[in-house]
């Protein structure tokens, strides 16, 4: 019986962050073991903003090399680079001639990074949510990891494979959202209302992947708290400490009221030590691994090339059977 298909990636704009990896990259590596999965650098995704050209280069790599650090398995998982299967743009053109201009226009993340980013708001930020179901339909995921602010997109890209399947035929298979039993959403450390982005600006809200232990332990300090001393679980009057507690609950295993209880007498600065120190640990083995594969260009070469052909065998066929369906020459 063959497995179930995932279909997941981040983009390759900066430096991955402890909120990628609680949030998305653990439960990437869990899922290789039970379902057929492929994971992308959305490289393409990452052109809505304007880049440096060597940066981009460089921070795909980066995703690449701490997929593999983190333990994604190239024997077990499709990993590939989103621009070295162009069936990805192809079929972005054909489903963008099958969307309407309100449905991307009601999109709450178009409107989101229009307000972040006035000065170049451009046709592929409007688009993106095209070459994303572009990504989905391709494999024909049955299943895709979303957290909240990507719901939309899931939604919008059943709502593209329903309309082209009643005017084509059964041609894609419609995806349902992963709903991950672990895993959290990340917040940021100085604003834990939102969510640990790696493009903050703001100082030590971000932990990296990268960072080294004095720059952990120093953000995780520095995190925003309250001032009633109480740590315990309550996101609408503690965001910062219920974000702490979420970041712990994971790495550790314990539930949150088992450290609500063992941290029950302990002052803000003994816990926040506490959780900079566990992160550190975890952090330490893929940090010493991601150190070894990033300086080896050949190795990275050989994943990213391998990937593109395993996932352009799927991807060909699809786009195949959408051009003769839409009666192009093929």
């Amino acid at each position: 019986m063959s497995k179930e298909i995932i279909l997941s990636g981040i983009q390759s704009t900066g430096n991955l962050t402890l909120g990628n990896y609680l949030g998305a990259i653990t439960n990437f590596v869990k899922m290789q073991d039970n379902y057929d999965c492929y994971y992308m650098i959305a490289d393409l995704h990452s052109l809505t903003i304007r880049n440096n050209p060597e940066e981009l280069r460089k921070n795909t790599l980066k995703v690449l090399a701490l997929y593999l650090a983190s333990g994604i398995d190239p024997e077990k998982s499709t990993i590939f680079i989103q621009s070295h299967v162009t069936e990805h743009t192809g079929l972005s053109w054909v489903l963008n001639c099958h969307t309407y201009m309100g449905e991307l226009s009601r999109m709450t993340q178009f409107k989101d990074k229009s307000a972040k980013h006035a000065d170049n708001i451009n046709s592929g930020l409007f688009t993106y949510p095209v070459l994303m179901a572009s990504d989905i339909l391709l494999y024909g995921a049955d299943l895709v990891p979303v957290g909240e602010d990507q719901k939309q997109h899931l939604e919008i890209t059943r709502d593209i494979a329903e309309r082209f399947n009643k005017i084509y035929g059964d041609t894609f298979k419609l995806p349902n959202p992963y709903i991950s039993k672990t895993g959290a959403r990340i917040m940021g450390l100085q604003d834990p209302t939102s969510k640990m982005s790696k493009s903050s600006t703001i100082p030590n809200d971000t932990i990296l992947l990268i960072d080294t232990p004095d720059v952990i332990l120093k953000k995780i300090r520095k995190a925003k708290t309250d001032s009633d001393g109480a740590i315990k679980y309550d996101i609408k009057n503690k965001p910062g400490i219920s974000n702490l507690l979420s970041i712990y609950s994971i790495i550790s295993g314990k539930k949150i009221e088992e450290l609500e209880k063992e941290f029950e007498r302990k002052t803000y600065g003994e816990f926040k030590n506490t959780v900079g120190e566990a992160i550190i640990e975890e952090l330490r083995p893929i940090q010493k691994k991601y150190n070894e594969i990033i300086n080896d260009e050949d190795y990275l070469k050989s994943v990213y090339i391998k990937g593109a052909q395993q996932a352009q065998k799927l991807a060909k066929k699809t786009l195949k059977e959408v051009y003769k369906k839409i009666g192009l020459v093929i």
